[in-house]
């Protein structure tokens, strides 16, 4: 039987960060942070024809992730979603596309089989939103983008068969980095990113017995490193009890593999 839904991050970190999902009955990219061409490129090697999409939704206006999304939109005649202060944030780099379908923050939308729940969550954009995908029984929550947890999106993320979390920096590294002093506060205050303990503590709260994938999204190339994400990603996990839960870091350069679920 074919499987429910399945995905792959396309690209991920401070250069660009686009995701593909797919189910029986709907494919979807959530933003379209890179250029269009490259965003093809990428999905041809995950074997994805981008005019099979059904859409783009984007998370908040950000250029690394909405760069390519117009392009594309226009490109494949693709229905744009997000909440009007993305969309109005983000109007000059987007564009005229063929639609604009309004998302609430806090709503759903059915889109064939998949159910889009978003919840709000704390960056430095409009109005950012995390996202659940949902289909038949699988569920996949996106939570990159974070200035710190809450009680809201760990609520949102519970329950979840994979997880994708931001793991973007060792407080260590950044803070004797190259970075200047206005950038490092930014990103690690509350409106910022989450560093690599933080982020370990999202996944404490969120971890059950179900939980099969959970990949670690947004590194920092220049205050993280793979290694240090892992390891804290793998003793949370271990901590839980989930030692066989696959954990993949995804990088700005090349896309993952398909996770099927």
């Amino acid at each position: 039987m074919k499987s429910a839904l399945k995905f792959s991050v396309l690209a991920s970190g401070s250069s660009g960060n686009v995701c593909y999902l797919e189910t029986n009955r709907a494919r979807i990219l959530i933003d379209a942070g890179l250029s269009c061409r490259e965003i093809e490129r990428r999905l041809a090697v995950v074997g994805v024809l981008p005019g099979r999409l059904d859409g783009i939704i984007l998370t908040h206006e950000h250029v690394d992730h909405i760069r390519g999304a117009g392009v594309l939109a226009r490109r494949y005649h693709l229905p744009v979603y997000a909440n009007a202060g993305t969309l109005q944030n983000s109007r000059k780099r987007l564009g005229k596309v063929p639609e604009a379908r309004l998302i609430e923050t806090g709503g759903s939308v059915t889109l064939n089989d998949l159910v889009i729940d978003t919840f709000t969550k704390c960056h430095d954009a409009a109005d950012p939103m995390g996202i659940v995908l949902s289909s038949d029984g699988i569920r996949v929550g996106l939570a990159t983008d974070l200035g710190r947890s809450t009680r809201l999106a760990e609520e949102r993320l519970k329950g979840c068969q994979a997880l994708i979390l931001e793991f973007n920096h060792d407080p260590d590294m950044l803070l004797e980095g190259p970075y200047p002093l206005y950038l490092k506060r930014r990103i690690k205050g509350p409106d910022g990113h989450l560093s690599n303990r933080e982020a370990g503590e999202l996944l404490r709260a969120v971890s059950h017995a179900d939980l099969r994938v959970v990949v670690l999204a947004h590194l920092s190339e220049i205050n993280n490193r793979p290694e240090k994400a892992r390891e804290t990603a793998g003793q949370v996990l271990s901590g839980c009890g989930l030692g066989k839960t696959r954990i993949w870091v995804a990088g700005q350069d090349a896309p993952s593999p398909m996770m099927d679920l």
